[in-house]
Formats: C-alpha cells, structure tokens, sequence
C-alpha cells in the first residue's frame, strides 16, 4: 500500500514537471515536515484527551504507534524523494529501494509492538492489583515472538526461503539442545515457575534444602534474582527450583506468637490466677486472631522456675507491625506478673544444711578467723623496750 502510494506521488510529481531534480527533491522534504508537524500536533492534543480517561489501554497503544507513525512519515518522504530522483536521473538504486523499504516498515511494524508490549507490561507490573508473575512471563513470550516473526518475515523479503531455514533451525535446534541440556533445564524450570506460581515477584520465599531466603525481585528465563535481607543478590538457575522444597512465607494467614515464661517455686499459689489473667487478656486483645488456636497453660516444672506457655497466632503478616504486636502482649504479660505479687525466676540454687554439719561449720569458720587474727596480732604487736 505504501508503495503504491509512493509510486503515485512520484508519478504525480514528474507530470508537474516542476523543474530539475533538486526542486522535487526539496518539494519533498517540505512535504515531509509539514506532515511532521500535523502528526505532532494531533499526538499533542491526543495525549491531552487520554490521559483524563481511566482506561490502560489508550495509553499503551497511543504510546506503541506515536513515535514510529514520526519516523513512517520520515521514511516516505525519504524513500518518495529518492524515487523521485533516480527516476527522474534513471539511477540504479530505484532497483534496490523496493527492498530497502519493505525492511525498514518490517522493522517499524516490530518496533510498533514492541513497544505496546513495553508499556502494557509496565503499566500492569505497577498495579500492585495484578500477578506480575504472569504479566512478565507473557511479556517476555511476546517480545520472543515478535523478534522471531520480524525476522522470519525480513529473510523471506530478501529473498531467502523460510522452510530451508525453519528445516536448518530444527537439526541445529537438536544440536544445541544436546549441547546445552542445562539452559534447556533452567527454561523449563522458569515454565514450571510461571505455571505453578509457587512464588511471583515480591514474595519473601526460603529453602530448608539450600541457604536461600530473601525477598524475589525478577524471575528471568535462565536464573531468578532473589535479594537477601542484607541486601546481596543471590542468582538461582530455575532448575534447582524443580528439585528443591520452597517456602512462601508471604503468603501465610497469620503470624505466631510462641513464648515460655518461667515464675519461682515460691509462687506456685499464684501461677493459676496468672494463667487465667494472660488467657483473658489474650482473648480480649484486638489484634490475636480468636479464629486460630489460643494456649495458656501451665507447662513444666524446672530447676529453678515454673514454666507456662502461650501459644496465639495474630491478626497481622506484616514483620513490623507483628513485633509490635508481640511486644503488647509481652508488657502485658509482665504486668499481669506483677499484678499478682509474683517474679519471674532466674537460674538459682539453694543449700540444705542440718544442725550438726551448720555448727561445725561454724566452729571451723571462727577457728580458721580467729588463727588468722592471732597471726595478723603477733605480727603487727611491737616489742616492749624494756
């Protein structure tokens, strides 16, 4: 179509018969920039009247075809230009600008969807709505896709056959994946990942298997990026991901709070009714979830302290907002301690001692003292000068 119309205009500027072929020449370039200009200011006012509507897809699309329709115009006033000349000098490169512009609008037409998968993926990866898992898993088979037909689609414009090709990729396809068995792995280890979705980009994910935990921040065709807590990037082939347990801890219903308290042996009376305050605190607090399983009881009977336990999951996943959780019911837990004239127990040991052995000790210690003050008397009293 486009070509047809640059024959037209040719053959309509050679019938004016302007001049020489430096005035068509201009005549076409002037064309060419007064259309620049039109197309610029109708984007102007499109983009003006897109961006107060509410839907994504105007958008992507006014942002897919607005840059390349700028460099179609300059494409045929170009190409027009050159028709124009060597048709009007007879020139030999009127026999290759056929070719040279069936390429260059291949290239426009790839570079038009490419850039309508760029922005759709941006635009849904942004909104937090979405599973940009999936999203970038189908941008990246578009992008694919698309190299691979523009470029199917420019061989056979130049001439070369596409089944002698597509035959030559199928045993050079079997070659490379004899060679490269571990790159094929990893690409089925991302399908799996993109299929199963056992984590998207975001998640907090762990192995019990490898020393790999940290927040996922791209999951590519070869290896998936993950950012550990202290913030190094670890890069894991998606093969391991077929072989190894993983874990979500992003998407977990609630958080645990798992504690033991240890109270001394002299307030064995008061360790019921601090049971029974802890649980009533426990039960009324906003943020325990009364759906999960709620503990409190009395647990062990240690060396040196009475143990109890609580045993509640809360309403919250965030890690901070847990934290501040659990250290409300810890204070809490403290006062209802106190509330009840108790204490908490720390490592002690006690010694028994009956009468006899408390005397002779006693008799041993006050021999061994006073032994020791004669020595310090008879050493430090002077002689008498006589």
């Amino acid at each position: 179509m486009i070509e047809q119309a640059e024959v037209y205009v040719s053959t309509w500027l050679l019938s004016l018969n302007i001049g020489n072929w430096v005035a068509n020449f201009a005549f076409m370039l002037c064309l060419t920039m007064i259309l620049q200009l039109i197309w610029r200011y109708f984007a102007k006012r499109t983009e003006n009247v897109i961006s107060k509507t509410s839907n994504n897809w105007d958008d992507i699309v006014f942002y897919g075809v607005n840059k390349p329709i700028n460099w179609v115009i300059l494409l045929m006033g170009t190409s027009m230009s050159l028709r124009v000349v060597a048709e009007s000098e007879d020139l030999v490169i009127s026999d290759y600008l056929p070719v040279v512009q069936k390429v260059a609008i291949l290239f426009i037409v790839g570079w038009v969807f490419w850039r309508l998968v760029y922005k759709a993926e941006h635009t849904y990866v942004a909104d937090d709505a979405k599973d940009t898992t999936t999203v970038t898993a189908l941008a990246k088979l578009a992008k694919l896709s698309i190299i691979t037909i523009i470029t199917l689609s420019i061989i056979q414009t130049l001439g070369v056959s596409i089944s002698g090709v597509l035959a030559f990729g199928g045993m050079g396809g079997l070659i490379v994946g004899m060679a490269a068995k571990d790159l094929l792995s990893n690409l089925f280890g991302a399908t799996m990942v993109y299929m199963d979705k056992p984590f998207k980009v975001g998640d907090w994910i762990r192995s019990p298997d490898k020393s790999i935990e940290g927040t996922v921040e791209e999951i590519g065709w070869r290896v998936t990026r993950i950012r550990t807590f202290d913030k190094r990037p670890i890069y894991v082939p998606n093969s391991l991901f077929t072989t190894i347990v993983v874990e979500n801890p992003s998407r977990m219903t609630n958080r645990r709070i798992k504690e033991n308290f240890g109270l001394r042996y002299k307030d064995i009376k008061q360790i019921e009714g601090i049971i029974k305050s802890v649980r009533e605190m426990l039960e009324n607090h906003p943020d325990i979830d009364q759906s999960q399983t709620l503990i409190v009881n009395f647990d062990l009977f240690n060396n040196s302290s009475l143990d109890f336990f609580i045993y509640t999951f809360t309403k919250t996943t965030n890690w901070v907002l847990f934290h501040e959780v659990k250290q409300d019911v810890l204070l809490k837990v403290a006062d209802i301690v106190i509330q009840h004239d108790a204490e908490f127990a720390f490592p002690t040991r006690q010694l028994h001692l009956n009468k006899d052995d408390h005397k002779m000790l006693f008799n041993d210690n006050h021999k061994h003292e006073s032994s020791q003050y004669d020595k310090y008397e008879k050493y430090e009293k002077p002689e008498t000068v006589k």
